[in-house]
């Protein structure tokens, strides 16, 4: 009877959280609408109707219209892909420069480890929304710019991690063991080395998306970001700025949708965290 009790709470335990299973939900809904808008409305982004302009929303129009009658909800899914593209590619360029500087920081030690992490300490006290505004501001708003702006902001944060991983999983005796062995440099880096360094960041990876794109629409909302009349979700957020006081639908739906899927993503992202620190002990 003990033995079934600690199953059954083993097993509840591993349930999902109503949270995580709405959150997950919601996440699925936002990846359907960037792979197949068409699924969700069969409308066009970029219809016109100027007899239903700034139109409150409905049941015909949940989200409202804007100042062209176009549909909202309709251009916020449409935008997802973007949006989405957008926080993927980001946290992928910042996850790349974290992985170069942190790993060789780690590994070569001596004067190489005090320059990067100089140039770390450097690039962490300067505001990473500052850096980003500097980039675009130099190379002009695109989806490029937005994408590479956000990376280079975020990356001094992850390379730091990355280092401290890397240190902490080197001196194991795995490692120790990998090089007694006769195995070469690079394959322990490879095989045994990094995995290990970056299972434990995963969940921080799942993190930065949604980071990456609450900054990119940050961006858009300052006016450089993607320009318009791109549905994207940022781009949005700036048209609609002129219109709060007016059609308050126009900044407050798309702003309630990046808010919803931060924090969707920032829940399955600690859930993920929990489970792979539970796996480990």
């Amino acid at each position: 009877m003990t033995v079934l009790a600690r199953s059954s709470s083993v097993a509840l335990g591993r349930l999902p959280r109503p949270g995580t299973v709405l959150a997950g939900g919601f996440v699925a809904l936002v990846v359907l609408a960037a792979v197949a808008p068409g699924l969700l409305t069969s409308d066009t982004p970029t219809q016109i109707d100027l007899t239903n302009a700034l139109a409150p929303p409905s049941w015909e129009h949940p989200f409202g219209t804007d100042e062209a009658g176009r549909d909202l909800l309709t251009r916020v899914i449409h935008g997802t892909g973007l949006s989405l593209g957008i926080g993927l590619g980001a946290t992928g360029v910042s996850m790349a420069l974290a992985i170069v500087l942190g790993a060789a920081a780690a590994l070569a030690g001596g004067v190489v480890d005090t320059l990067i992490t100089r140039l770390l300490e450097v690039t962490f006290a300067f505001p990473s929304l500052l850096a980003a505004l500097l980039i675009v501001a130099v190379f002009g708003p695109s989806v490029t710019t937005s994408i590479v702006a956000v990376g280079v902001g975020s990356m001094p944060g992850y390379a730091r991690m990355v280092r401290g991983q890397v240190l902490a999983v080197k001196e194991s005796g795995y490692i120790e063991a990998a090089h007694a062995l006769g195995h070469r440099p690079w394959r322990v880096f490879r095989q045994h080395l990094l995995p290990n360094a970056m299972r434990p960041l995963v969940a921080v990876v799942t993190l930065g998306v949604g980071q990456s794109i609450v900054w990119a629409s940050s961006l858009a909302f300052l006016g450089l970001g993607v320009p318009p009349p791109s549905p994207e979700w940022g781009a949005l957020l700036d048209a609609g700025r002129g219109y709060i006081t007016t059609s308050w639908w126009l900044a407050i739906m798309p702003g309630l949708v990046i808010v919803l899927f931060a924090v969707a993503v920032t829940s399955l992202g600690r859930t993920l965290q929990q489970r792979l620190e539970g796996a480990a002990r």
